[in-house]
């Protein structure tokens, strides 16, 4: 089934050079991206986006890290993109993460692992409402969609 999916580059992916990189691996895979933008994240949206972890102790470390420089927003869409995306990123802990996955690959934090996704489809749906508005959404027809999906798959 055909989903949409957010992914963040945090602060730190921008700081270190590697965006490039990373929106390469998404595109290399197959994944179409639909909508991008660059923002600065503030500590009330960060209050709505990580509303799960306003309790925790590292949570003041969180908003301190993301809001440190610019982010990177865009909306991936493809046959299971939700569970595609969150496969190729790898575990939070980049320390754990496996090789060659994202985080395996470009960090050694649990906090500086330089990206964010979506979660599941439904929260995909919530965190792109968050970030975007319907005219920011680009959606084309590749003309490579035929040698990345069968046609019983879309």
């Amino acid at each position: 089934m055909i989903e949409r999916t957010l992914v963040i580059l945090k602060p730190a992916t921008l700081v270190r050079g590697l965006a490039g990189e990373v929106i390469s691996k998404f595109e290399k895979k197959g994944l179409k991206l639909v909508a991008m933008k660059m923002a600065r994240l503030t500590p009330e949206i960060l209050s709505q986006h990580y509303a799960h972890l306003v309790d925790r102790p590292f949570y003041p470390l969180l908003v301190e890290s993301m809001t440190a420089a610019p982010v990177i927003l865009s909306c991936w869409e493809g046959v299971d993109a939700v569970t595609v995306v969150r496969e190729m990123t790898g575990a939070t802990n980049g320390r754990k993460a496996a090789p060659g996955t994202i985080r395996g690959m470009y960090c050694m934090s649990g906090q500086e692992n330089i990206i964010h996704t979506s979660d599941s489809p439904e929260n995909a749906v919530i965190e792109l409402d968050r970030f975007f508005v319907v005219s920011d959404y680009c959606p084309w027809d590749s003309p490579l969609a035929r040698s990345i999906n069968s046609p019983d798959e879309l």
